[in-house]
């Protein structure tokens, strides 16, 4: 039940943003995970200890790291639930960038601003496309890629005029 939580947040049409400072571990560590960009204080650990508690990881953890990190590093860390620092994190591609702890809102609000200037129709398209991808075949996702460039391309003169602006400045 609380892992379809989890799954509304992945598919919502508009980004998600984790921003993780401190202990980020079991379902939080795995909330982060359907989140669609995640950055981290340099004084975050990771881990995803249920298999330590008697259970394995349940709100969708065994499925989005895997996708995540790979199968080898995704059962490496649900199978000894090891906590990994900020900086392992990045280089297996779990965050994206790691900051300063004082500096990571800054960074993360900066991101979201970058993001929200996006039409938002062209945001959602791309994210629908992105999420087919880690579902389904290259044919299937290049076919519905296809079908959604022609259905957001309405929204070409709002992207167009957004690029346009982010130029001058």
């Amino acid at each position: 039940m609380g892992g379809q939580v989890y799954t509304m947040i992945e598919n919502l049409p508009v980004p998600v943003i984790a921003a993780i400072n401190g202990y980020c571990l079991g379902i939080g560590f795995e909330m982060s995970l359907a989140c669609d960009i995640r950055l981290a204080s340099d004084t975050a650990i990771f881990s995803i200890p249920e298999v330590q508690l008697g259970t394995i990881p349940d709100f969708g953890g065994t499925q989005r790291l895997t996708r995540l990190v790979g199968p080898g590093k995704a059962k490496e860390l649900i199978f000894t639930g090891r906590r990994i620092d900020a900086a392992d994190a990045f280089r297996i591609g779990l965050v994206q960038h790691v900051y300063p702890l004082d500096k990571l809102m800054e960074e993360t609000k900066k991101l979201a601003q970058e993001m929200a200037a996006v039409a938002p129709l062209l945001m959602q398209g791309a994210k629908k496309a992105i999420n087919v991808a880690m579902s389904y075949p290259l044919d299937i996702g290049l076919s519905y890629e296809n079908i959604l460039a022609v259905v957001t391309r309405q929204d070409i003169k709002s992207g167009s005029a957004s690029l346009l602006d982010k130029s001058k400045s």
